[in-house]
């Protein structure tokens, strides 16, 4: 249940994250979430879209590095303290988050979290054997097998 994230590395300039995400636009990709952290330099852009490959295409034509990593998506209770339930196993295990995100909006009151372990394989183990509910490709409007 690994989904294809695409990491687009932008300089952290003004006008380069409008226009990876206009040339996303004009190619008709729909962004499924979205996440950008910066440093002093360069800025990284994790998206989940709705066609990873044609996605990399059209952001390496803009002559844009990037790349594709394998992330999981899980949906949460909406509550207190439930983000930190869903870890504690991972600290049990040692299994570490590299990084994580959340989107907002969904409409079923549920928290969803998309992460990044050093071991995903693991973390899905782990994620199943406490029956938390994992998200696919098609939970995102994504393509399984992009073009």
């Amino acid at each position: 249940m690994k989904l294809k994230q695409l990491s687009i590395f932008l300089e952290n300039a003004p006008g380069r994250l409008y226009e990876a995400l206009r040339a996303l636009g004009e190619a008709g990709i729909n962004l499924r979430s979205l996440c950008i952290s910066d440093s002093s330099d360069f800025g990284v852009l994790r998206i989940l879209v709705s066609d990873v490959a044609k996605a990399r295409r059209v952001i390496m034509e803009k002559q844009l590095p990037a790349r594709v990593d394998d992330v999981v998506a899980v949906e949460i209770e909406d509550t207190p303290g439930s983000l930190a339930r869903l870890l504690y196993p991972f600290k049990e295990k040692k299994v570490n988050v590299e990084y994580m995100y959340a989107l907002a909006g969904t409409s079923s009151g549920k928290a969803v979290m998309v992460f990044r372990f050093n071991d995903n394989d693991r973390a899905i183990g782990i994620l199943q054997a406490n029956n938390v509910r994992l998200l696919d490709a098609e939970a995102f409007g994504m393509l399984e097998n992009p073009s």
